[in-house]
């Protein structure tokens, strides 16, 4: 049957939707996506936490579509989260060759989801392409790396990658490179683990804010956070992080650094893996949503309702079984009714909140 027969209808009517700040599934469609990893991800295999169908049913519009390279010493078995392992050693380091390799490999395979797509998933490059994806009910991915091994000390690479569609960018993953040092996957601790940025990572900062690359600060350590904020004229944000009070996991953020997201006019992307939102740190997936709502609710109190949203690490975390995919969103907006939240603050948090950020972070013409 050809495949335009199989694609998934857009989302319905009344669903929210959501514009996330991080998902790994290009990462789990190059390590494991079958024969034909395009098919697997627009028609749906029931593999993984997201896919197109997942995304139309549960209001997954669009989001940062990270690029990770895995480090080499850890093959990953079928089914094991890829990355939130709590306490585990510092990975090796990614030489850039192996680096560039993965990398290409895995923006190619969102352009030919794209191409593949009859017009159903289109590559954001602006705020503008991501509101017209949105209206049109077309998914709308935003090409973002996370970890830069595959960036040259001479930024030849990042110069290519923004023209072909890169606009976020994490310096580090919880591993060190050229440019800094990231923070390990640790309960309890605070995210002041080592040193910071080096100086290749501070001349990386500002080849970011001349190109309007989005800096995410989701995997810095807190010293790495502060060379960040002295340096950037960007806002602050953080794709995929929580709150360091609710959770004192290495990788949350602490009220200080909230503080300074709040000034910069910056954004946190909540994250759904639940040793980053649990109180004890356990990766338990019998988590309550009303847990990762407190993060939320934390937040917004600390931030203000304009500079919160979603971060959900599809594909690349434990996530609660309420969340188990993207189809079951709706259920994470029907806990945010009950703990009270109003419609405009949810869509806020869901999509507007990120809209906003980008635009301050892009401009109008990225």
């Amino acid at each position: 049957m050809p495949l335009e027969r199989l694609l998934p209808k857009k989302m319905p009517d009344q669903t929210i939707p959501v514009f996330d700040g991080h998902n790994d599934v290009l990462l789990r469609l190059f390590l494991r996506g079958g024969s034909d990893p395009v098919a697997s991800f627009m028609t749906g295999n029931g593999k993984g936490q997201l896919d197109l169908p997942r995304a139309r049913e549960g209001g997954f519009a669009g989001g940062m579509f990270a690029i990770f390279v895995p480090s080499p010493q850890r093959p990953r078995p079928d089914g094991e989260a890829p990355k939130d392992v709590t306490d585990e050693p510092f990975p090796l380091e990614v030489d850039l060759p192996r680096a560039q390799k993965a990398v290409l490999a895995m923006a190619a395979l969102l352009f030919r989801i794209e191409r593949e797509s009859k017009g159903q998933v289109r590559v954001c490059r602006t705020v503008d392409d991501i509101r017209r994806c949105i209206a049109d009910g077309v998914l709308a991915p935003v090409l973002h790396i996370e970890g830069a091994e595959a960036i040259d000390p001479e930024f030849q690479t990042l110069e290519v990658l923004h023209k072909a569609g890169l606009r976020s960018l994490g310096p580090v993953w919880s591993r060190s490179n050229i440019f800094g040092h990231g923070v390990p996957f640790s309960f309890p601790s605070s995210p002041d683990t080592g040193p910071g940025l080096t100086d290749a990572g501070k001349e990386l900062v500002r080849a970011c804010n001349r190109l309007r690359i989005l800096i995410d600060l989701s995997h810095l350590n807190e010293k790495g956070f502060w060379d960040v904020a002295a340096l950037s004229d960007a806002p602050l944000v953080a794709t995929h992080s929580n709150a360091h009070a609710v959770c004192n996991h290495a990788r949350n953020l602490t009220d200080k650094q909230l503080d300074a997201i709040k000034v910069s006019g910056g954004m946190v992307g909540v994250n759904y893996a639940v040793n980053f939102v649990r109180p004890d740190g356990k990766r338990d997936d019998d988590t309550p949503l009303d847990q990762l709502v407190d993060h939320i609710e934390y937040l917004i109190k600390r931030l203000g309702e304009d500079h919160v949203g979603l971060g959900s690490d599809f594909d690349g975390a434990t996530i609660p079984k309420d969340l188990s995919s993207a189809a079951a969103l709706p259920n994470l907006v029907a806990a945010m009714r009950a703990r009270q939240f109003g419609d405009a603050l949810i869509r806020k948090v869901c999509s507007e909140n990120w809209l906003g950020a980008l635009e301050r972070t892009w401009g109008n013409g990225a």
